[in-house]
């Protein structure tokens, strides 16, 4: 048993009782698993009025960016952020694939924000709508047949494999029963013609050209394949009398990072309990959140396909009109990808030109302290 200890004005259990007049902030290790203590602050701890140096809490209108992909079948996604563990990629392909694609660099998840069509596959064509997940593992040969012409997809390239994560005492049915998860049906082409298949490794594409279509699959049997899960099909952990942790919410996990799902959900039922998600530096990764659709009451200004990025040792947390507004609320109508990295993320030149700078001083404009 760990010793804890208690000193000044503060409540003995986590995000429950907070003080009055006070403001909670989690200082804590290993996101949230590790070893952590609560501060009880005078002021919130994000009300900066000025922001000097690089890790700045960032907002990004990803809408903005214009993939190359976007107007140019024959080209491929855009680079958003990334480090040795994971990439961050924005593709608004409307129309075919002309090639085949071989990702040899790590899995890829296709997170659909907008659009529908299929991801045809070695193993066999997925369907895909808004809200899906579709996960490609390394070395898997597939290309992507939007429907609609206004396609929009969030596409996070992990160096390692993805997995379920462990749900520990809530067993392995918790969040979503793999039994849900949708896998391919073989769909052999028999076709002959000259087909181009890019393999990409290290960012770099090698062309191998075929005399048939290398999706002549008659079958497979195994546990390693594409699937695909709706994000309304993750059900969310949550309890009347605590305010859980994002962690709670972790659908997938690589190396290095994991991937969490926000969906609508009843809020907290306990007066004294905080509603909204507690101040938290979150020291040891950084945490993206791209956001899907609904309401997204924690933060004012932000839009459908907007991406914020809160770097390690910056804290970050709702915006001061959230936390009044979350008193009266009854339930959350938001649906939000996260992806936290243990390796610090580096913006691409095409996200930096879509930054909207006002939010780095946000929280304190929300308090009066600048003029807006």
């Amino acid at each position: 048993m760990e010793v804890v200890h208690s000193k000044g004005k503060n409540t003995r259990q986590a995000h429950v009782g907070i003080p009055e007049g006070t403001f909670e902030e989690e200082h804590g290790r290993e996101t949230f698993f590790g070893r952590a203590s609560h501060l009880y602050r005078s002021h919130p701890p994000t009300a900066w009025t000025r922001i000097e140096g690089p890790l700045r809490p960032r907002a990004l209108d990803l809408n903005e960016v214009k993939p190359e992909d976007m107007i140019d079948p024959d080209a491929t996604w855009g680079l958003i952020a990334g480090n040795d563990d994971v990439r961050l990629y924005v593709s608004r392909r409307s129309e075919p694939m002309p090639y085949f694609l071989r990702d040899a660099d790590g899995d890829v998840c296709y997170f659909v924000h907008r659009g529908s069509g299929t991801i045809e596959t070695d193993y066999g064509p997925l369907t895909f709508e808004e809200g899906d997940y579709v996960i490609i593992p390394k070395g898997t040969t597939h290309r992507v047949v939007p429907a609609t012409d206004d396609s929009f997809f969030f596409v996070i390239e992990g160096s390692g494999e993805y997995h379920i994560p462990e749900r520990g005492l809530m067993g392995r049915h918790a969040q979503f029963d793999p039994g849900v998860l949708e896998v391919p049906e073989p769909d052999p082409h028999d076709a002959a013609g000259d087909f181009e298949v890019r393999v990409k490794r290290d960012g770099v594409f090698t062309s191998l050209w075929y005399a048939w279509h290398p999706l002549d699959v008659v079958g497979w049997q195994g546990d390693l394949c594409p699937v695909k899960l709706n994000v309304l099909k993750h059900r969310p952990v949550y309890s009347p009398s605590y305010h859980m942790p994002p962690s709670a919410h972790c659908t997938f996990a690589n190396d290095g990072f994991v991937i969490c799902s926000f969906v609508p959900r009843p809020l907290e039922e306990d007066p004294e309990v905080l509603k909204v998600p507690f101040y938290h530096a979150n020291i040891d990764a950084d945490e993206v959140l791209f956001y899907h659709a609904g309401n997204f009451f924690s933060r004012a200004d932000i839009d459908q396909g907007y991406m914020t990025l809160h770097p390690q040792g910056v804290p970050h947390g709702p915006q001061p009109a959230a936390i009044e507004a979350a008193k009266t609320k009854e339930r959350t109508d938001e649906v939000a990808v996260m992806v936290e990295t243990a390796k610090p993320l580096v913006l691409s030149q095409a996200a930096e030109a879509v930054v909207i700078s006002a939010y780095e001083t946000s929280w304190a404009r929300g308090m009066g302290l600048l003029n807006d």
